[in-house]
């Protein structure tokens, strides 16, 4: 007897199916191909962006290193970080001096992370300006982190000298009502935006305890010079 193998028939389902498929691909190599092929100049914008950021909070600064902190010493920033390392950037004027130190800070605000970069004077210990890089806060109350100049001028000197085993700061940066401010250590905030104030001081204060006791005991060699 002979058999006879009989091929599904191509409907209107199986057809569509096919091609639709047919487009998932293409559309997938597409985007894999747009993303390895812009990548590059992302990154490239990225570092142009946080150097301006850096110029920003650090004046007279002309060039930027991004660094690691560690308890071994300090590393160039690399795409895989060192255990328990913390990154900040040194800024270097056009004769390679040491202008500041910039690092960030990141904390939980009312909308979302807020994200800002501030200057360390390892002169003064204290935190010498503050910049914004993102937030979604509220629009006219949150946003006065980087407007309300009574809030801007926190961060003119603030404190944040280490304790004298060098393993912490002596005082926690701190938030406190608007107009209670008794300490060089503590955040005046804004009136009506005391979420997004204490975002801000949470996150400088997290940054700083982690990277200025690793930092400390190699600021004679940053200050050489480049």
């Amino acid at each position: 007897m002979n058999e006879q193998v009989h091929a599904i028939p191509s409907t209107p389902s199986v057809a569509m199916i096919r091609t639709l498929g047919l487009i998932a691909a293409i559309c997938g190599v597409l985007i894999v191909s747009a993303y390895e092929g812009t990548l590059d100049a992302v990154n490239a914008n990225k570092k142009i962006a946080l150097e301006r950021a850096v110029f920003q909070v650090v004046p007279g600064a002309a060039k930027v290193d991004e660094l690691y902190a560690t308890a071994a010493g300090v590393v160039p920033a690399s795409d895989a970080a060192p255990e328990g390392a913390a990154k900040f950037y040194a800024a270097y004027d056009q004769a390679g001096q040491l202008k500041g130190i910039a690092a960030e800070g990141a904390s939980k605000g009312y909308a979302d992370v807020v994200r800002v970069l501030y200057a360390y004077d390892a002169d003064k210990q204290a935190i010498t300006g503050l910049g914004v890089i993102s937030m979604r806060e509220t629009p006219g109350i949150g946003d006065k982190i980087y407007t309300d100049q009574g809030f801007i001028a926190n961060f003119k000197a603030l404190d944040v000298k280490l304790s004298a085993d060098g393993k912490q700061l002596a005082n926690a940066v701190k938030v406190v009502k608007h107009g209670t401010k008794q300490n060089p250590w503590e955040i005046d905030a804004i009136s009506g935006a005391t979420v997004t104030s204490k975002a801000v001081g949470r996150g400088i204060n997290e940054s700083a305890q982690k990277l200025l006791p690793l930092l400390a005991p190699h600021l004679d060699k940053l200050k050489q010079g480049k």
